[in-house]
């Protein structure tokens, strides 16, 4: 049995589903899971993922934000709009050159960070609850040689 495209395997008899396409269908399920499990604090993916680089890594300008999310500058003005609008996140002057904006993480957005991360560890295991754990470290590893 190859590694690769199109292969047939136990798991996929007719061997339709090419590797990537398997990777791209997790990936959605694994999104549309995150969305889900936000919703009762009304943040998307982008801006958990946002507020947890701002936590992080502490305040930072917006170009810097757009360079850690790997998003467009655009995109992270929208989401920095609406964490700041719902008081999570805000702006201020760059004491190191102010023509230009930091943006921090508020007490109230640190607040809700935390009480996401509480319930996001049981929820993160449960979209792996099928692998056995030795599978779950060799899943680990190859996503991180692949994003490396």
């Amino acid at each position: 049995m190859s590694q690769d495209r199109g292969t047939t395997s136990p798991a996929d008899p007719g061997g339709d589903e090419t590797l990537s396409e398997a990777f791209r269908a997790v990936a959605r399920q694994l999104r549309h899971l995150s969305q889900d499990f936000l919703a009762p604090w009304d943040i998307t993916p982008s801006q958990w993922r946002a507020l947890r680089v701002l936590m992080r890594d502490g305040a930072m300008r917006l170009s810097g934000l757009s360079g850690q999310l790997r998003i467009a500058a655009r995109s992270t003005t929208e989401v920095v709009d609406a964490l700041e609008a719902r008081g999570l996140v805000e702006r201020r002057p760059d004491p190191g050159d102010r023509r230009a904006t930091l943006v921090e993480v508020t007490e109230h957005g640190a607040s809700v960070l935390d009480a996401i991360r509480v319930a996001s560890g049981t929820q993160a295991e449960r979209a792996f609850d099928r692998l056995s754990q030795t599978d779950r470290a060799h899943l680990a590893r190859i996503l991180r040689k692949l994003r490396d």
